[in-house]
């Protein structure tokens, strides 16, 4: 989905949004947004339809675990809402339903907390229910989520109690990351605050300025010793002192050229992943890099890329870019060792790595295992039937994925 700059919330944010979708239809007609509303794959030789799936031989089983439903999911809002997971717990939000723990191996819920405030339109002063938007952070005993109006809300991780809220300037659309002692939050408009994860007292923030036009999304903030790594929608990541939020350097994933603001969107939009001091991102324009994380010295750079999350193996790297292809990459250089067309224009996920195999989802529910070493496909399965837009989430084996009407669905390799 695209958006205009990322604006004030509420009402007004759907508005933009709206009319920047409009602005989609006039100016491309409209090839990568007609599978966030559930449109129909079919493909009658339409370059513009989701490419039809075909069959093919499974390689592995795939058993669903459990399935449950946390409440209103975010439908056409984009954004982007899906699970954490922490000490053998899964954390999921809804729109409106609040915030669920369940177990992690059997999907029983743990606890629920539904967070409120008193509506100054109702004469009754009845409370109203908060609309979350950003999927959970967990971590260091914390379960903190955003909200559409700018509400940031920490809740003990083992009672579901409230620790604490605060709040930022603009809907916050990413999960928060916790570590390091404070809770990092993004917020649409370009800002990232740091909070006291014991009290919630605001300790910095720092600003990055937003273009005219982006994708609908943010990654959340990357956490590593003494430092916080943040993906921008201007094609950059920067890295910030975990302790002051001073950047540090600011290192170029992808250039904003064009002759048209569509043309220049270069979003860093998916969770930048950090493994030892290598730092991996992925952008909108289709690049990807390694950027040496205490320097901020590119390693190499990979035509290929996207806006969601990449997965990182012990030899790869897999995107998968705007046009629906997936690319496994050399992670010692980039170079493309495989590539898989066949999902052409179904609006895919991020990547997770699941055993051996790279997995994403689509617009139509499907999970899609390919194979590391090959890019073949080895599994299909679906969750749900609604449409995908977070990047699977991986855990004690188990694969977990949130859909836009709030399904929490986990499966396993047999």
């Amino acid at each position: 989905m695209i958006q205009a700059q990322k604006m004030s919330t509420g009402g007004a944010a759907v508005r933009a949004i709206a009319a920047a979708v409009l602005c989609v239809f006039a100016l491309s007609g409209c090839s990568t947004v007609k599978g966030w509303f559930g449109g129909k794959k079919k493909d009658d030789g339409k370059p513009n339809e989701p490419t039809e799936l075909t069959d093919f031989t499974a390689s592995v089983k795939v058993d669903k675990v459990w399935s449950v439903n946390v409440g209103k999911g975010e439908d056409r809002i984009g954004v982007g809402q899906g699970p954490a997971v922490a000490d053998g717990r899964v954390y999921a939000a809804a729109i409106k339903g609040g915030v669920h723990a369940y177990d992690l191996q059997t999907g029983k819920e743990v606890w629920h907390f539904v967070p409120t405030r008193k509506d100054k339109k109702d004469r009754e002063k009845k409370d109203k229910e908060i609309r979350l938007s950003g999927g959970p952070g967990a971590g260091d005993g914390l379960v903190v989520v955003g909200g559409l109006d700018g509400e940031v809300i920490a809740l003990d991780a083992a009672t579901g109690a409230q620790k604490w809220t605060a709040k930022v300037t603009n809907e916050v659309i990413s999960a928060p990351s916790i570590g390091l002692g404070m809770v990092f939050v993004r917020s649409n408009d370009g800002r990232v605050t740091a909070f006291d994860a014991a009290s919630g007292e605001r300790r910095w923030f720092w600003n990055h300025e937003v273009p005219m036009l982006s994708a609908r999304g943010n990654g959340s903030p990357t956490l590593g010793p003494g430092y916080v790594f943040v993906g921008n929608d201007d094609g950059t990541v920067s890295a910030l002192g975990a302790s002051d939020g001073r950047s540090t350097w600011d290192q170029a994933v992808s250039q904003p050229e064009g002759r048209s603001e569509l043309d220049r969107m270069a979003d860093v939009d998916g969770t930048p992943v950090l493994e030892g001091t290598t730092l991996y991102a992925t952008s909108f324009k289709k690049h990807t890099v390694a950027i040496d994380a205490p320097s901020g010295r590119p390693m190499w750079s990979s035509e290929h890329g996207g806006v969601g999350r990449l997965g990182v193996s012990a030899d790869k790297v897999v995107v998968s870019d705007p046009g629906g292809t997936v690319y496994g990459l050399d992670k010692n250089g980039g170079s493309a060792l495989w590539s898989q067309p066949s999902l052409a224009r179904r609006n895919l996920t991020g990547a997770a790595i699941h055993g051996d195999y790279a997995v994403v989802g689509d617009f139509d529910g499907y999970l899609h295992w390919m194979k590391l070493e090959t890019g073949e496909f080895a599994a299909r399965a679906r969750a749900g039937g609604k449409p995908l837009k977070a990047a699977p989430v991986v855990a004690d084996g188990l694969l977990i994925v949130q859909n836009v009407k709030g399904e929490v669905t986990a499966f396993k390799l047999q």
